[in-house]
Formats: C-alpha cells, sequence, structure tokens
C-alpha cells in the first residue's frame, strides 16, 4: 500500500482484494468485519464498543447513565458519555478511520464468481456480513472517511456510500449494474438510496447506468477535480478529525444525528415531518453534551479567546 501515512488518531481501513478489482468476497467482509472490530475493542474489556441502535427511546437511558454512573446504564453507555471513560475505552483507538483500496475499481461490489460456487449457506452468510460491515461503518464511533478512487458499483458502491464522509474525483463512476443481470441491486440501493434520494437511486437500479461523482446529487459527494486535489482534502480531513476535534462529542453527535433522522411526527402531538419532535428530542441530547468536559472546554475557550485543547 503505498497510501500517505496518517497521524496517531488515525488509521487506514482496507479491502486487500485488487487483482479481484477489490470484490467483496466472504474472506474480505471478514478481513474488513475484524479491521472494524479491532478498531472498536475497549482495551478494559475486550468489548466491541460501537455506537447504540439509532433508536431515540435510548436516550432516556443516556440521560439515566448521565445521573447515575453506578446504574445499568451507565455501564453500557458511560463510556459515550464521560470522556474520561471515552479515553479508558477508546486508549489507542483512531479519532478518525479512513476508508481505501488499490486500483481503477474501488470496488466492484460482491464477486459473482465466488457467489456461483458457494452453498446455499455460504451466500447468506456473504450478505449477512455485508449487511454487519455497513452497519459497523454507520455506527462506528470514529467518522469513517470514504476515498473513492475508482469504479464503485453494486455492493461497492453501497460500501462507498455507506461511508460517513465519501469524498471522490470528479470522473469516478458509481453504478447499480443487476438489473442487466437480472439481479437487481436491492440490498446496495439501501445506503444509495439514502444518500442520494428515492427518485435519483431508483433511476440507478431500473437503469444500470453508470453516473459520474459530479452528476450525483449536491453534497452527497464531495467532489474534488482531480487526484491530487483529492488527496490534499482528504490529508486535510483526517487532520481535522484526529487533531482538532473533540472525538467523545462527535460521536454522540454522530448518534444523535442519524437517530434523529428517523424521526417522522409519530407522536399524536405534533404529527407533520416530525420537526417538533427531533428538535424536542435533539434538545435532550444536547443538555447531555452541554455537561461533557469538552463542551465545558470549547465555551471557555471562546470567552478566553484560545484555542481548546481538547481531550482526544
Amino acid at each position: 500500500m503505498t497510501w500517505p501515512a496518517l497521524p496517531t488518531r488515525a488509521a487506514y481501513l482496507t479491502i486487500k482484494n485488487g487483482k479481484r478489482r477489490n470484490a467483496l468476497s466472504l474472506a474480505v467482509l471478514r478481513d474488513l468485519r475484524d479491521q472494524l472490530h479491532a478498531y472498536n475493542k475497549s482495551p478494559v474489556d475486550g468489548r466491541v464498543r460501537i455506537l447504540p441502535p439509532f433508536k431515540p427511546e435510548i436516550l432516556a437511558e443516556l440521560e439515566a447513565a448521565a445521573k447515575d454512573r453506578n446504574c445499568a446504564a451507565a455501564q453500557e453507555h458511560g463510556w459515550l458519555l464521560d470522556v474520561e471513560k471515552w479515553q479508558e475505552h477508546r486508549k489507542g483507538l483512531p479519532n478518525v478511520i479512513v476508508l481505501r483500496t488499490e486500483g481503477p475499481v474501488f470496488s466492484s461490489g460482491h464477486d459473482l464468481g465466488e457467489l456461483r460456487r458457494l452453498s446455499h449457506d455460504e451466500v447468506k452468510e456473504t450478505f449477512a456480513l455485508c449487511a454487519e460491515v455497513m452497519s459497523l461503518i454507520r455506527r462506528s464511533p470514529a467518522p469513517v472517511i470514504g476515498v473513492i478512487q475508482g469504479l464503485a458499483t453494486a455492493a461497492g458502491a453501497q460500501l462507498a456510500l455507506t461511508t460517513d464522509l465519501p469524498v471522490a474525483c470528479a470522473s469516478t463512476q458509481f453504478r447499480l449494474p443487476g438489473a442487466s443481470l437480472g439481479l437487481p441491486c436491492t440490498s446496495p440501493s439501501t445506503a444509495v438510496s439514502r444518500r442520494l434520494g428515492h427518485a435519483f437511486t431508483y433511476r440507478m437500479l431500473a437503469l444500470a447506468e453508470p453516473v459520474r461523482a459530479d452528476q450525483l446529487p449536491g453534497g452527497a459527494v464531495e467532489v474534488l477535480p482531480d487526484e491530487a486535489a483529492l488527496e490534499m482534502r482528504v490529508a486535510q480531513m483526517v487532520s481535522q478529525l484526529s487533531e482538532k476535534t473533540a472525538a467523545q462529542p462527535l460521536a454522540l453527535g454522530k448518534w444523535g444525528y442519524w437517530t434523529q433522522m428517523g424521526l417522522y411526527g409519530t407522536s399524536s402531538a405534533s404529527g407533520g415531518d416530525g420537526y417538533e419532535d427531533a428538535v424536542a428530542w435533539t434538545g435532550r441530547l444536547m443538555a447531555l453534551h452541554a455537561r461533557a468536559a469538552d463542551a465545558r472546554e470549547g465555551i471557555n475557550s471562546f470567552f478566553e479567546k484560545r484555542p481548546p485543547v481538547w481531550k482526544l
């Protein structure tokens, strides 16, 4: 691998299958899972500690944990709320993860040749593992930057667009080609539709046509003009997230952001598009944020007109 060296609190997540167009074979998916487990395994208790499920009712557990450090909720979620616990459970672990592959293809998706040979149970394991890897990325406490340097197709597009911060050159292509093979990319379209929107994704699903990064809906992927600009931007993002951003509040903020996206006005009082539910819910979450040591440091540094010193 010839990529730039990373700062101390950053790490690469890699697909090592260049000879097979970085296909997501069973072995590759197992390796991705193992890498993500290693980047989130607590040195305190050996558990893989990722963000809680994106369920709004878990906020009540977080509030209970913040009030009583000895309760059951604190044992489960205290590492996400208390910066000292965060430092213990994430000692030596990255604050930002960079997903990369090499070659002209970022990932060609599932290895169709392998799928033809696998047993039914192995095929089921392959798709279950794929879903697990995507979930581990979505719930990673450390933001995941996706460096999409080449064609991202089928589950490769799913992987690229599951990352928190995908970046690509303008000419990089994305494609959901399954319909042309009689196997529409219904599983990959889950991540793609959430990033690109339903109508745009269905067009990709039905027509199986490649789409350039600079043709994607605005803001879905950060688009750079060439490889030099891409590398420069990735370095900036890594530096910002590994050295200049408070990691524990950002992790809680990531959980809160994706959880509130699922609030759609289900309460009988608010209805509508869910805005009232979401703003009330996130207000409670920000009250937890405000109690954190890094939040106090950030506010104090603002008034004292100095750079903040985070507890990284």
